[in-house]
């Protein structure tokens, strides 16, 4: 098996969730994410709601399955073996969580009015959602050339992570924040009850994960 750097697999497991590495500063992020869903509701900005809890929980549902190619083949995609306060998975850690918890509500502030509306020939939905993916996914070349987050495989890299990862994240994010309540309300649903149930499963009762 080609890796890149397999020992980051055993320096993440060893700090899963562990409490040694904690630091206090979670707290205030988990604040800020708090207060900024509540000042959403308060200005009854379901829609807003809809994307960032959207890309929430496809964010749990790609960490988790990541997690499961660990335990199955011995090594996940991708891994953050230092650098956080508390890893979650084998490949997040809190901090990162918390920020994919209100991107999506942050980045569908820019959307436009018109949701049919193009830019450079290309719905601006799927524009705005392509470009927020290609962003996030060159980012994370320089985040691997840190210590503290690691693509195991030689092959995995930014344009699997675009492919796979990002345009998941964003495409289901700013789409949902047109859709009819009721859609959203099934697909977020739907999303958490598959991703607690394998947390349940995987991480509670197997401890595969």
């Amino acid at each position: 098996m080609n890796l890149n750097h397999p020992e980051a697999t055993q320096q993440a497991l060893s700090i899963l969730r562990s409490g040694d590495p904690f630091q206090w500063y979670v707290i205030t992020l988990l604040a800020f994410v708090v207060y900024t869903y509540f000042n959403e509701i308060q200005n009854k900005n379901w829609k807003g709601i809809a994307a960032g809890l959207s890309l929430y929980m496809v964010h749990w549902f790609v960490e988790i399955i990541n997690a499961l190619i660990q335990h199955f083949t011995g090594h996940a995609l991708w891994t953050v073996p230092t650098g956080t306060a508390f890893l979650i998975l084998v490949g997040v850690g809190v901090e990162l969580s918390l920020m994919f918890s209100v991107s999506g509500l942050i980045f569908s502030k820019i959307l436009p009015a018109d949701p049919k509306a193009k830019i450079l020939g290309i719905n601006n939905r799927l524009f705005i959602a392509i470009a927020n993916a290609a962003f996030y996914s060159i980012f994370e070349i320089f985040l691997v050339k840190t210590p503290c987050f690691v693509w195991v495989y030689p092959w995995w890299g930014a344009l699997p992570v675009f492919i796979t990862v990002y345009i998941p994240f964003w495409v289901v994010s700013l789409y949902c924040y047109d859709w009819q309540p009721k859609v959203q309300k099934a697909v977020i649903g739907s999303l958490f009850a598959i991703n607690a149930t394998m947390l349940i499963v995987c991480a509670g009762i197997l401890k595969w994960i």
